[in-house]
């Protein structure tokens, strides 16, 4: 438990910065018609026995903006990366050219980006969720601090209206997300 402010602050900092990263590499994995490499990136594949994630069976490349390319670095497994992509639900149909993966990306229908915009909201109030859970553990802390006589009741309103601060700023920062993310999924 911090004992100073700025310990706090940066303790709390962190945790919604995991938060805020995890929706953003969330977002990442919608597709917006576009070609991106993570798009793929959290497809895992069947490897020598093991589930093994893409990036790691082959190099993740962008050719054009409507084509992703995976090349496989062993032959026998180029297979099941197809499978892996095919099963991802991610509406996607690759292609098998030798050891080259071709993924195209279709064009978004209107219903398909109403559905990747609801996941983006959902993927943004998880954050929030997240954020908020964060904050709570923070004003638990300072509370704690408060009744041990460890700060004063004014250190602690002062505290606890800078933990309030922080939360906001990472609840705007992600609501700054979802719309840059919205905007993307309508515009393509």
């Amino acid at each position: 438990m911090a004992t100073d402010l700025n310990g706090l602050k940066q303790d709390l900092t962190r945790r919604m910065d995991g938060a805020l990263e995890t929706m953003r590499r969330d977002f990442a994995g919608l597709r917006t018609g576009r070609a991106s490499p993570a798009l793929l990136e959290p497809i895992r594949v069947e490897a020598y026995g093991n589930e093994v994630p893409l990036p790691q069976v082959g190099t993740i490349a962008v050719p054009e903006a409507r084509m992703i390319t995976v090349q496989v670095w062993d032959r026998s497994l180029v297979n099941n990366v197809v499978k892996a992509i095919r099963d991802a639900g991610l509406g996607l149909n690759p292609g098998n050219d030798g050891q080259l993966v071709r993924v195209p990306i279709p064009m978004l229908t209107g219903e398909r980006r109403t559905e990747l915009s609801k996941a983006a909201h959902k993927y943004a109030e998880g954050a929030k969720v997240a954020v908020r859970g964060v904050r709570r553990d923070g004003m638990e802390q300072v509370k704690a601090l408060e009744k041990k006589a460890v700060i004063s009741k004014d250190d602690e309103k002062r505290w606890s209206d800078e933990v309030q601060k922080l939360t906001d700023d990472y609840v705007k920062r992600i609501d700054v997300s979802l719309a840059e993310k919205d905007k993307e999924i309508k515009q393509v």
